[in-house]
């Protein structure tokens, strides 16, 4: 047997490689090979899972005060995450944010530095930003915009939304009131106009260019691409051709809900997974009883598995119970080769 291990991260519990060993003990003991893939959809952790930093740069935080930047340079290939320089951890957290002032400065520092060191190809993950600032703080300490001139630039984006939703989605989360949210929104929509007078590009209908605070759009100005996180860490790590050749598939993460079909891991690992007509599973912390399951996606839930209590305070060994009891149904033939839809629960 052959089983593709591919969670992200288990919010505030553990990383998407904690995870994937999690998973593997109970793949392992059965005597199976686990073949692991910890995953990002471009948000926190993407560095990691693409290598992991082998660099450090001192760069502006968020709210002005110096933070070390960590990122990866490889082969003229620079690997950036924008939450190591702009990150709501960093501010800390949505209760000592200031959601106005919080910009972007540091990410396009971040970025000079990679094109310092002769990156002639730069990957920058989004997520987990404190920032709505659309990116201007940013493109600011770029400077010139000759400097990205034959550099590809791609921003692999966590959500889908448009450049001025980036206000009313997220900013809540990063501690902005209601009344700050509406004067966010109107920052964004001007600089809508900034950049097309200044830049000639229209951001405000580019799918993604929300992501991490309206940034992926001001990047975009520059040249940028934006695409799918999950897609550029499943084309980098080869996702097609291990689940080509597994018999099984775990994916999972923290919490499962309606997003998680929208761009990120659990989504696209399944639907990844369905196209090559392996079978799938997720292990995932709490599932929002009002999510739609994909067809051919059961769901084992570690607080209906092992409760609330053992979930939080034990997060790998409930992962590995969870695993285990999933692997056994399957085994047993049951759900899986039956194809049918819906959640797997304490028996």
């Amino acid at each position: 047997m052959r089983v593709v291990l591919a969670p992200d991260k288990f919010r505030g519990s553990l990383s998407a490689a904690q995870a994937a060993d999690a998973m593997a003990v109970a793949v392992e003991r059965r005597g199976w090979d686990a073949v692991r893939v910890p995953m990002s959809d471009g948000g926190e952790g993407f560095l990691h899972v693409l290598g992991g930093p082998n660099r450090t740069t001192t760069v502006t935080g968020p709210l002005g005060d110096p933070v070390e930047a960590k990122w990866r340079f490889v082969r003229r290939r620079a690997v950036l995450e924008m939450a190591e320089a702009a990150g709501l951890e960093i501010a800390g957290g949505a209760e000592a944010n200031d959601p106005l002032s919080a910009d972007t400065t540091g990410v396009g520092e971040l970025i000079g530095a990679a094109l310092d060191a002769g990156a002639r190809s730069i990957t920058i993950g989004m997520g987990g930003s404190a920032t709505t600032d659309g990116g201007l703080g940013a493109l600011r300490a770029l400077g010139p915009v000759p400097r990205l001139a034959g550099v590809r630039m791609e921003v692999a984006c966590d959500v889908r939304f448009r450049f001025v939703e980036a206000a009313s989605r997220f900013a809540g989360q990063k501690g902005a009131s209601p009344a700050q949210v509406q004067l966010l929104s109107r920052r964004l929509d001007a600089l809508v106009e900034l950049y097309v007078e200044t830049y000639g590009v229209d951001v405000s209908e580019l799918v993604g260019s929300g992501a991490a605070g309206g940034l992926a759009g001001g990047l975009a100005v520059l040249g940028a691409n934006l695409c799918e996180g999950f897609e550029v860490v499943a084309d980098h790590l080869g996702l097609e051709s291990l689940i080509e050749e597994a018999d099984l598939v775990v994916t999972g993460e923290g919490l499962c809900d309606t997003a998680s079909f929208d761009g990120k891991v659990v989504g696209g690992v399944a639907e990844l997974s369905s196209s090559l007509e392996t079978p799938v599973v997720a292990v995932v912390g709490e599932l929002d009883p009002a999510v739609s399951l994909p067809e051919g996606l059961p769901v084992v839930s570690l607080l209906d598995e092992v409760g609330p209590e053992e979930s939080f305070g034990h997060a790998a060994v409930s992962v590995t119970a969870a695993t285990d009891a999933v692997l056994g149904r399957w085994l047993e033939g049951r759900e899986l080769r039956d194809g049918a839809v819906g959640r797997i629960r304490r028996r």
